[in-house]
């Protein structure tokens, strides 16, 4: 477990992460960004070929994941309590012993287990033939996990904010099959919608996919969703609605028409997925993310005019609404070691009421994405 921790926490974003969606779009903000846009295409080739080489133990991974079981020979669980105790011992201070109690309690294994995107900056000479596209609703970032009779629901930061029953493989008391079956999803959570739009799978009734390439993990979802009755549907069993979201290739006509589609929920942004890339918790330069209005800019494609393409008019005023609303600082700091996020992307401002307040960052996909 060691091994897979170590790997994984190198693809986490904590401090100064290039081309972060923490930040405004580099091209967007008005200032000189630090980081070279041919970088991130460099970045995108070493993922690919490090991704080549690494073969993790995701079975073991996933199953530890779905029954909450850290405390095997190969966890670390035993040996950081026993860090947090000595830690304790050599303070003599009451509020010493207080901060260690607290992180013990804080989600550390169920944090960072979600692949997040990068602003797309370098946009590749392959992206019509290498890369796949989702268009996202706005909502919160679940990963979901169904295992043992019961579906939990938690944020990026690794926090259990519901647990309820549902239709999927090990997701209720009636189809749990002993413990054996058990479901890995990231999804987008709408609460307007009360619909847990699935992004990705991660795994399905107990076999892993996390080092199947994206096409592969899109494809299969998508048929086993179609296959698992009732999903779609509210029901007694199945109090969410589950709704897996359709890709489409990156080819110029076919951005113009997811562009000017009509959708059933509010559209956040747009993802791009590399087809190789496998399932990496952390930030990754293999996704990217663009708002749909700056689709034309960014990419070059001329859009016809239609509500998604237009550009708000807060988004000159981007850099601005980050340092009003958020610290200065030197670096991007996407998480702090924690797993606590401070802002995943760039908040839309609420249209509702006032103009210029800024949702938080479980509010959004990217909250969800970046």
């Amino acid at each position: 477990m060691d091994e897979l921790t170590q790997a994984l926490s190198a693809s986490f974003a904590v401090s100064s992460d290039p081309n972060s969606t923490a930040a405004p779009h580099p091209r967007m903000a008005q200032y000189k960004t630090k980081y070279s846009v041919l970088e991130q295409s460099e970045r995108r080739r070493r993922f690919l070929d490090l991704q080549k080489t690494k073969r993790l133990n995701y079975v073991n991974h996933a199953r530890r994941l779905a029954e909450g079981d850290w405390t095997g020979p190969d966890s670390d669980g035993e040996e950081q309590e026993k860090e947090e105790k000595g830690a304790e011992k050599l303070s003599g201070e009451e509020d010493d012993s207080m901060e260690v109690e607290e992180r013990r309690k804080l989600p550390k294994y169920y944090a960072n287990q979600l692949m997040l995107s990068e602003w797309l900056v370098d946009v590749p000479a392959d992206l019509d033939s290498d890369w796949l596209m989702v268009v996202c609703p706005v909502g919160k970032r679940s990963l979901i996990v169904a295992s043992k009779g019961s579906t939990a629901a938690y944020t990026k930061s690794g926090y259990c904010v519901n647990r309820f029953p549902s239709l999927m493989p090990g997701g209720n008391r009636h189809n749990s099959a002993m413990g054996k079956d058990y479901t890995i999803l990231d999804c987008i959570y709408s609460e307007v919608d009360r619909t847990y739009y699935i992004l990705d799978v991660m795994c399905w009734r107990g076999h892993p996919v996390y080092d199947c390439p994206t096409e592969f993990r899109f494809y299969w979802l998508q048929s086993k969703v179609e296959e698992a009755e009732g999903l779609a549907e509210v029901a007694k069993r199945n109090p969410f609605r589950f709704v897996s979201l359709q890709s489409s290739s990156c080819s110029a006509e076919s951005i113009r028409e997811a562009l000017a589609a009509q959708y059933s929920f509010k559209v956040d942004g747009l993802l791009f997925y590399h087809r190789q890339t496998h399932y990496t918790p952390g930030s990754t330069p293999l996704v990217g993310w663009l708002r749909p209005y700056m689709v034309t800019d960014i990419l070059g494609i001329a859009m016809p005019e239609c509500p998604l393409t237009t550009k708000p008019d807060y988004a000159s005023h981007q850099l601005q609404q980050i340092r009003e609303h958020k610290k200065t600082s030197s670096e991007v700091r996407p998480a702090d070691l924690n797993g606590r996020y401070e802002l995943e992307h760039l908040s839309t401002p609420d249209q509702g009421g006032g103009g210029d307040r800024l949702h938080g960052e479980l509010n959004h996909s990217e909250g969800a994405s970046c």
